[in-house]
């Protein structure tokens, strides 16, 4: 039996993070407060070309929302490049119901419930991995991953099945690993846009290298000769 692409709402695996969740429902009990889902284009994982790879739900962006990237600030500068190159349609609002529809691409976190101060741990991360091999193997036409920081970088590597010290994390960086593009950028964080770490030119040549390769065509599997 596979394991689940999302993790059930009382998800457990991660006790601190189990615990923190049940603390933001007694404060907040009108947000989301639970595992945030891949976010899928309506067609489904088979129609998904793209898969984009954050480190884990914002305290009150994801978290409080139920959408990935959708709350915060990241989302701002994500959805708008997206829409830029065609990944997405219509308007995004930063609220689960603006109507915003992914093409060809899907949204998802390395970690799938929001840690204390935007920081899991390693067991958390390695815990929560389970969850990102499934999405990746329900996804057959999947053919580029981007990857949105180092901690997501490492933990695609490893649920691809490859070693971390073969396909080292760098901003604009490209690899092949388990049979697919990745690509990875420094994260959309207000931080990092705030202190020039990333600025969004750099985040769009990134998605000018994704585009580009999309635009190729998919390599044909040859059959073997038969003798």
């Amino acid at each position: 039996m596979t394991d689940p692409t999302d993790p059930d709402r009382n998800c457990a695996l991660c006790p601190r993070l189990h615990a923190f969740i049940a603390a933001q429902r007694e404060l907040h009990p009108e947000w989301h407060n639970a595992p945030v889902e891949t976010f899928c284009p309506e067609d489904g994982p088979a129609s998904v070309r793209l898969l984009i790879v954050g480190l884990a739900p914002g305290l009150r962006g994801a978290n409080r929302t139920g959408r990935p990237f959708t709350g915060d600030f990241a989302g701002d500068l994500l959805y708008g490049t997206l829409s830029r190159f065609g990944f997405s349609r219509g308007s995004f609002a930063a609220r689960p119901d603006d109507g915003v529809e992914l093409v060809e691409t899907a949204i998802t976190n390395a970690v799938r419930c929001v840690p204390p101060e935007n920081k899991p741990v390693g067991a958390e991360i390695n815990t929560c991995r389970r969850f990102l091999s499934a999405s990746i193997g329900a996804m057959p036409n999947l053919r580029a991953i981007l990857t949105l920081g180092k901690i997501a970088h490492d933990s695609t590597v490893r649920a691809l099945g490859e070693r971390v010290s073969a396909h080292p994390f760098r901003h604009a960086g490209r690899t092949q690993a388990g049979g697919l593009e990745v690509f990875s950028s420094y994260h959309c964080s207000r931080y990092n846009t705030n202190t020039g770490r990333l600025t969004e030119d750099m985040f769009t040549n990134v998605f000018k290298d994704i585009a580009n390769f999309l635009n190729e065509p998919a390599p044909v599997a040859v059959s073997p000769s038969r003798a």
